[in-house]
């Protein structure tokens, strides 16, 4: 049998909840110094924004909306040992402000990496299965960039940083020449040529379709590459049954933080932590394609082996429909002594 080789989860994705002060600030006790924070206002209706380590501090970008990268020191400052610092902005730390981010950790600031007919710039955590990509598109058919990874990602998340364009979410969780928005409602589509199947050391650009997502020329591009790892990560997918008494979803870990899409209907993309939600059942819910003030209305369970749907809301549980989800672990169900493993 395989055993994890992350012993403590939190070291490489933990959330950190946080309240407003109207001042510059540090946040700390993340437990590592982030290359990826998700931040969102819980108590308002703010944009969620992410800023990562390769494109820099300072920059961000929105995940529900298509508008290109900024530059701006209100959001976050600084990534530091143990947190980061913010500005003084509403989405970021507004005085009676209540805000929740998820950090992960790849491997700093990047190198070149020139596995790709393009160059790319890579952090890449090849023991948690997450890297950051950055490169520039050139327009044409049958272009790769190198992730850095140590197998093909199962999921991919890409926005053009200086153009006004749709999120693209793609990979073999969802399937080749298919892709998702991360901002909007829309279910899966399929687009011939879109996308071949990524490999271990690149993702492919290569398509006839809809490019402008992933390489268009001069365009800068950001991406967000994640694989599973037994025991930390689960990228994987479901079938909803519609009933309040719902799917069992294995992830052989008990969850810290789930993000679910439900693939053949026009529905949100919901986001559950256990730090929102310390305890069963999971019922606070924020949407990376909406401004929405977090909602109390959803809820599943964080068992010790994965989660269990208790709710027949679509946006999750839709009978018949497949879900897609990224799961982080809490606690591992499997480690270095088999008696643990259960």
């Amino acid at each position: 049998m395989a055993y994890t080789t992350i012993k403590k989860p939190s070291d490489y994705f933990n959330t950190k909840l946080y309240d407003g002060t109207g001042s510059v600030a540090n946040v700390t006790g993340v437990g590592f110094q982030p290359d990826f924070t998700w931040i969102k206002r819980r108590n308002d209706t703010r944009s969620h924004f992410v800023t990562d380590a390769v494109r820099g501090a300072g920059k961000q970008l929105k995940t529900n909306l298509t508008g290109t990268e900024t530059s701006y020191s209100g959001y976050l400052n600084s990534f530091i040992s143990d947190g980061f610092t913010l500005g003084t902005d509403g989405d970021s730390n507004d005085t009676g402000g209540t805000y929740t981010s998820w950090n992960w950790l790849a491997n700093g600031a990047g190198s070149s990496n020139t596995d790709g007919s393009i160059t790319s710039t890579v952090s890449a955590n090849t023991t948690s299965g997450f890297s950051i990509v950055s490169y520039t598109g050139n327009g044409s058919t049958n272009q790769s960039v190198g992730h850095g990874l140590s197998q093909a990602p199962e999921i991919l998340i890409t926005k053009g940083r200086t153009n006004t364009q749709n999120w693209a979410v793609y990979g073999s969780v969802i399937g080749v020449d298919k892709r998702l928005y991360l901002n909007t409602t829309d279910a899966v589509a399929t687009l011939s040529g879109y996308l071949p199947a990524d490999t271990s050391s690149v993702i492919n650009l290569s398509g006839t379709s809809s490019m402008s997502n992933i390489n268009t020329s001069s365009i800068d591009y950001i991406t967000y590459a994640f694989h599973s790892v037994k025991g930390y990560s689960k990228i994987g997918s479901y079938t909803g049954n519609g009933n309040a008494d719902g799917t069992f979803v294995y992830t052989g870990f008990k969850p810290a933080f789930v993000m679910i899409k439900n693939t053949g209907a026009t529905e949100f993309w919901s986001m559950f932590d256990n730090k929102r939600d310390p305890h069963n059942q999971m019922d606070k819910k924020l949407y990376p394609n909406g401004n929405n003030a977090e909602s109390t209305t959803s809820q599943l369970d964080f068992v010790s082996n994965g989660f269990k749907l208790r709710n027949t809301e679509s946006e999750f549980n839709q009978s018949g429909n497949t879900m897609i989800y990224m799961a982080f672990a809490e606690e591992p169900l499997v480690g270095d002594n088999p008696c643990t493993a259960r």
